[in-house]
C-alpha cells in the first residue's frame, strides 16, 4: 500500500530539524521493510502538498510539532487512512494548560498551578524544550507558569488502539501498547533554561509500573491513539509533564532495540489491533540527530 509520511521539522524547522530527519528515517525504513509504498510531502507549502498527496495513498501520518499537528492531520482524516492521533485530540494535547485541567480533573498528577518564586514558565503551546525555563518572571504572551517538580525524567512511549475516528469500523476497546520507558537526558542550565539531548531506552525504574500506568491513564483521557509520548517527572508522585499525541524522538532508540516494526504496530493500532507486547533486546543511548550507542 502507499503510505504518505508526512514530516514538518526536518525540512521546514532548522532548529528541531535533526530529530525530525532521525523520526523520518526510521518510519521511511520500517514501512519500506514492511512492504508499503512511502510517499513524501514536496517542497511546497506543508498543508497543501498533503492535501495534494492524501487521496492517492491509503494510509498517512504527520509528525510536526504539536500545535501544527491537528492543522496537517485533518486532510489525511478527510482523504485517506489516518495512522496517528485524531485531529481533534491532538489539538486538545497541543494547548498545555488545557491538557493539565483535563488530567487534573481526572485525578492524574499534574504540576500545579505557579507558586510564588521560582516556577517553571513555558509556551502554551509548544514542543521539545523550546521557551520552557525555571524563573521568577510572570509568563509572557503565550505563556503560563506551572509548579518546578525535581525528579528524575522519563518518557512513556505508547502505541494506542484506535478510539476514535472511522470508529464503527475499527474501535476494538483493547488495550494500548507500552513499547517503552525512556529516561531523559534533560539538563537545567545555570540560565535557567531547559535542555532535550536525549535519553536511554528501554529502562527500568523502580517504579516502572507506576510510571507505565499513569501514562496509559494520561494518554487514554485525552483520547491519544496511534503513537505517543507521555513525558513525567518521579518525585514524590509520578508526574505527568506533557503528553505528546505523535512519533517522538525516543523512537529511535526504541526501533534499534525492537524485534518487531514501528509500520506494522502503527497499522495494526490504526485498526485497533497492536499486540499486547513487543520484544526489546538490550539499551541503546540515543541522541536528538539519531546517533545510538549500545550499553
Amino acid at each position: 500500500m502507499k503510505v504518505l509520511l508526512a514530516e514538518y521539522a526536518s525540512t521546514r524547522d532548522p532548529a528541531l530539524a535533526p530529530e525530525g530527519a532521525a523520526m523520518l528515517d526510521i518510519l521511511i525504513k520500517s514501512f519500506t521493510r514492511c512492504g508499503h509504498e512511502v510517499m513524501l510531502p514536496g517542497p511546497g507549502d506543508f498543508y497543501d502538498e498533503i492535501a495534494k498527496l492524501a487521496p492517492a495513498c491509503d494510509m498517512g501520518l504527520v509528525i510536526a510539532p504539536d500545535h501544527m499537528l491537528a492543522k496537517f492531520t485533518l486532510p489525511i482524516e478527510q482523504s485517506s487512512h489516518n495512522l496517528g492521533c485524531g485531529s481533534m485530540n491532538a489539538a486538545l494535547c497541543a494547548n498545555k494548560v488545557t491538557t493539565g485541567r483535563v488530567l487534573r480533573s481526572h485525578g492524574i498528577p499534574v504540576p500545579a498551578d505557579a507558586p510564588a518564586g521560582r516556577h517553571v514558565v513555558k509556551p502554551v503551546a509548544g514542543c521539545d524544550a523550546q521557551g520552557v525555563r525555571l524563573t521568577t518572571d510572570v509568563p509572557g504572551k503565550g505563556e503560563f507558569a506551572e509548579e518546578y517538580i525535581e525528579g528524575e525524567h522519563y518518557s512513556v512511549s505508547l502505541v494506542m488502539n484506535r478510539v476514535v475516528g472511522e470508529a464503527c469500523l475499527y474501535f476494538s476497546g483493547n488495550p494500548p501498547l507500552v513499547l517503552a520507558i525512556n529516561r531523559q537526558a534533560v539538563t537545567l542550565n545555570p540560565d535557567g533554561t531547559f535542555t532535550y539531548a536525549g535519553g536511554e531506552t528501554p529502562v527500568h525504574p523502580r517504579r516502572e509500573a507506576e510510571i507505565a500506568d499513569t501514562a496509559v491513564r494520561a494518554a487514554t483521557v485525552l483520547g491519544c491513539q496511534g503513537y505517543c509520548g507521555v513525558d513525567v517527572v518521579v518525585g514524590d508522585k509520578v508526574c505527568v509533564i506533557d503528553v505528546n499525541p505523535r512519533i517522538t524522538t525516543s523512537l529511535v532508540g526504541i526501533a534499534a532495540c525492537m524485534e518487531e516494526e514501528i509500520a506494522d504496530l502503527l497499522v495494526k493500532a490504526s485498526h485497533g489491533d497492536v499486540p499486547e507486547t513487543v520484544h526489546l533486546t538490550g539499551s541503546v543511548r540515543f541522541d536528538r540527530s539519531g546517533t545510538i550507542t549500545r550499553l
